[in-house]
């Protein structure tokens, strides 16, 4: 067996402290992810876990990339046929989180996914490199296929046909808008005495807030 015992670290960067808190939880979000991208060591800033309750009854956590965050909530864009969009479309129940250790913080958000609008995801996917767009047409995401040259060989048919066209979205690939019940923020202390504040969201839309024993 692997021993990880010895394996330790004292986080010492920041504090969070009630009076550094807003009311809602989507500006200290809007805080905290530029302070990180300022501070830097963090290739993806916008990566984030998604995990869902999948038809085997187990759940399951991959990384995506969050792009866009407002008022609303956080929006990722996927295959809604993939083992992701079909486990959405049947429990959609999310839990995201972000790890940022080079400023040890952690964000977990509970929330309630739902579609964007068609017109959100065409733009979103207008705006992608060309590459990207025929990567998105052309893979039957989470299906097995044979082996690598079958992708390659239908990437490289849908090249020819587009070549001089736009590339359309697919009905099948678009947006999730994740709307947030709760966000957990949490920073490293010393001596595993972390900081964790949690927002949850009341009936009337307003935020209680609350602090959690490390």
């Amino acid at each position: 067996m692997n021993d990880l015992s010895s394996y330790r670290k004292s986080y010492e960067k920041s504090e969070l402290l009630e009076s550094m808190i807003p009311e809602d939880p989507m500006n200290l979000f809007h805080r905290w992810f530029c302070e990180v991208k300022d501070f830097g060591g963090v290739d993806e800033v916008n990566a984030m876990t998604v995990a869902t309750l999948g038809e085997d009854g187990f759940p399951k956590a991959r990384v995506v990339l969050l792009k866009q965050y407002n008022e609303e909530g956080f929006v990722f864009y996927t295959n809604y046929h993939s083992e992701k969009g079909r486990a959405i479309e049947a429990h959609p129940q999310l839990c995201l989180s972000f790890f940022w250790p080079s400023i040890e913080r952690q964000v977990i958000i509970k929330g309630i996914a739902e579609r964007t609008s068609k017109d959100v995801s065409d733009n979103y996917f207008a705006s992608r490199p060309k590459g990207s767009q025929l990567g998105a047409a052309v893979s039957d995401q989470s299906t097995v296929i044979p082996n690598r040259s079958f992708l390659e060989e239908k990437l490289s048919e849908l090249e020819k046909i587009t070549e001089h066209t736009e590339v359309l979205r697919p009905e099948h690939w678009g947006g999730y808008l994740v709307r947030p019940l709760s966000v957990e923020f949490w920073q490293g202390r010393p001596n595993r005495l972390h900081d964790r504040i949690r927002y949850t969201i009341n009936e009337d839309y307003s935020w209680k807030i609350e602090r959690l024993a490390p």
